[in-house]
């Protein structure tokens, strides 16, 4: 049992243990954020189109910002950019804050302040992730990830269910005041950092760095796979779009939510935060690339089976969405572990100068794939259903995984040397 747990090893390291600290406060706060800058724009406008918005608002300095601050990550002192995008970060949420405090009632506003938040978190994502090499040993750093992706997950449960119970209680002013406070926790964790240069850094941070990036991850074909396969899993095998129509006609859930819709939204971090607990064996792992393949290929069947289950099963409603949510979070287990072994692979297998910018190429792709997934799942479930889209989806992760693992063999081959 102690070997399926969790591999708490890399919090014997001060510095992660402080930055692990951090992020588990940290993530209570962002999480608090989420829930209530759509709920305020919503209260404010009484308009879905508004609160659409902020996935244009977050997406757009998400991908510029991610790559950018990649490339700012991969030329000046890490530490200090930690600092002053974390001071960012408390600051945009402090002014989200005072207009909530101030009564405001401009969703324009509220656009801009998020936009800004994000462009900051953009900056802060890549970095964070550049460090990680620099204060733990290689073989540690898939537990490492394991642990923070873990904490991620968990906080997206566990945020809006206490951003739930706080909002009415309490109004948006407080969440944002409470997001802001704990933001200071990663601010104590980074300036106990030692001092963190670029080894090896030469150029400036502009778009020839950015470019150059780029041009680094078309020389490396096991680090441009773990995108690849990574768009594979998303863009194919995401079915959230799907969720609101499934938990409607499938489930009989009312056309606004319901037990079904929060049931199948839950799911997949929920099985990612299992995962998590039960990755304690992700450390003893060398063949990485392999195992980023068998988690996606775990992925895709898990999704299958879901579009499956619901479509052909002769077992009561019920019965059928506890099954369906369970595959569901199968796949999100899978998942997690597909995105620790990934995040490793970027973190010890770039040179330290380029690390900064494959981490913001990497934070473009988890954001983006997932978004282009619901465009092609609601397309599709237009035209086949909403089950047959999510069962498609799954089947073509699997088929298309495994095809590019055949035809990139040096990625499967991929393995990290443990140290002693």
């Amino acid at each position: 049992m102690k070997g399926l747990l969790a591999d708490t090893r890399p919090l014997r390291h001060a510095h992660f243990r402080r930055l692990f600290t951090a992020h588990v406060i940290t993530m209570v706060g962002a999480q608090l954020t989420v829930v209530a800058v759509p709920a305020q724009i919503y209260a404010d406008t009484g308009s879905s189109a508004y609160v659409g918005l902020t996935g244009l608002f977050g997406l757009v300095p998400l991908i510029v910002f991610g790559l950018w601050g990649g490339a700012l990550a991969d030329h000046f002192d890490r530490r200090r950019i930690l600092q002053v995008s974390t001071t960012g970060l408390i600051v945009s949420s402090a002014l989200f804050w005072l207009q909530a405090l101030l009564g405001n009632t401009d969703p324009w506003l509220l656009l801009v302040l998020f936009a800004v938040q994000q462009a900051f978190f953009a900056v802060v994502s890549p970095t964070r992730s550049a460090v990680l090499p620099r204060l733990l040993p290689d073989d540690l750093l898939p537990a490492a990830n394991a642990l923070m992706m873990t904490v991620m997950q968990a906080g997206a449960i566990a945020g809006p269910l206490l951003a739930g119970v706080l909002l009415p209680l309490t109004g948006f002013a407080w969440l944002y005041g409470l997001d802001a406070l704990c933001l200071l926790a990663t601010l104590w964790a980074v300036t106990g950092f030692p001092s963190l240069p670029v080894e090896g850094a030469s150029g400036t941070p502009g778009l020839r760095s950015v470019v150059d990036g780029f041009r680094y991850l078309a020389t490396q074909p096991v680090l441009l796979m773990s995108f690849v396969v990574d768009l594979i899993a998303m863009v194919f095998g995401m079915p959230r779009a799907l969720f609101p129509q499934l938990a409607h006609e499938a489930f009989h859930g009312p056309t606004q939510g319901g037990f079904a819709y929060a049931l199948l939204f839950a799911s997949i971090p929920i099985g990612a935060v299992v995962g998590g607990v039960f990755s304690g064996w992700i450390s003893r792992i060398s063949r990485q690339g392999l195992a980023v393949v068998a988690a996606i290929v775990v992925w895709g069947l898990a999704m299958a089976g879901f579009g499956l289950v619901i479509m052909v099963a002769p077992w009561p409603t019920t019965v059928v969405l506890w099954v369906a949510a369970g595959l569901l979070a199968i796949g999100g287990a899978a998942d997690m572990v597909s995105a620790a072994f990934r995040t490793s692979m970027l973190q010890s297998a770039a040179t330290d100068e380029m690390r900064g910018r494959l981490q913001g190429v990497f934070v473009v792709v988890v954001a983006g794939g997932p978004r282009i997934a619901d465009v092609a799942h609601g397309s599709a479930a237009a035209l086949t259903g909403a089950a047959a889209a999510a069962a498609g989806g799954g089947v073509l992760v699997v088929v298309l995984v495994v095809l590019a693992a055949v035809a990139v063999p040096s990625f499967v081959r991929y393995r990290v040397t443990r140290s002693a």
